[in-house]
């Protein structure tokens, strides 16, 4: 059965660790995780609600699994342009929406790779519902 959490009533899609540890081992091992919370957190320095990380400097190496609500956007925007600014890799865990405006105008400009299957989000036994992808800048 799923819960709230597969639902639009949330938007925090907790990556699972085994799937953060094979992105690690192919892009980290990672400074920073910009979008967590003091349980999900990925990496020793993160940034929370409260921090809000769109609104931070980022550096190194960066994890990024935003919530996948309307902001969203703004998300992919800010890690396409610390890319720019001297972050040295942002790899980002997000929903496979290529029909959306926040895709095509910022994950294309990436290096995208699609996830065969679905992701089990936050150990859950249920996979999402929707399929996801990783979007790498400044790779």
């Amino acid at each position: 059965m799923n819960t709230v959490h597969f639902s639009s009533a949330s938007d925090d899609w907790a990556t699972p660790q085994d799937f953060f540890d094979k992105m690690s081992s192919v892009w980290g091992p990672f400074d920073l995780d910009v979008c967590a919370s003091p349980g999900n957190a990925k990496c020793r320095r993160f940034f929370t609600k409260e921090d809000n990380g769109l609104s931070k400097d980022w550096l190194g190496r960066c994890w990024m699994n935003p919530p996948y609500g309307r902001a969203i956007g703004a998300w992919m925007k800010k890690a396409y342009e610390e890319s720019l600014r001297g972050a040295q890799v942002v790899v980002c865990l997000v929903p496979a929406r290529t029909d959306t405006a926040w895709w095509h105008d910022y994950a294309a400009k990436g290096q995208v790779t699609f996830i065969r299957g679905r992701i089990k989000f936050g150990g859950h036994q249920n996979s999402a519902p929707f399929p996801s992808a990783v979007v790498v800048f400044g790779a």
